[in-house]
């Protein structure tokens, strides 16, 4: 392996290592509206795409609704828990 593929190599597993997933959890409380609304206006997804991970959610108990840095995350997640949803950044 060059030394040039090897550096590009390292970079890309960087990059790899610092994204993180932000996780809706299911609960007993909040409407299939309330989170499709709350993930179209805070993680701008598409109505279609919101719709879907709220069956997700619902379904399997967690799903992974916006994916990157810690750092971009972060205001996602402090906004979706003020919104009395449960999430985590994983």
């Amino acid at each position: 392996m060059t030394r040039e593929k090897t550096r590009h190599s390292d970079s890309v597993k960087s990059i790899r290592t610092n994204l993180r997933d932000l996780v809706v959890h299911n609960d007993d409380f909040n409407t299939f509206d309330y989170v499709i609304q709350t993930l179209i206006e805070v993680c701008n997804h598409e109505p279609e795409q919101a719709e879907q991970c709220t069956l997700i959610i619902h379904h399997t108990g967690k799903c992974s609704v916006k994916s990157g840095d810690y750092s971009t995350l972060k205001p996602m997640y402090r906004e979706i828990l003020n919104r009395g949803i449960t999430a985590t950044i994983e």
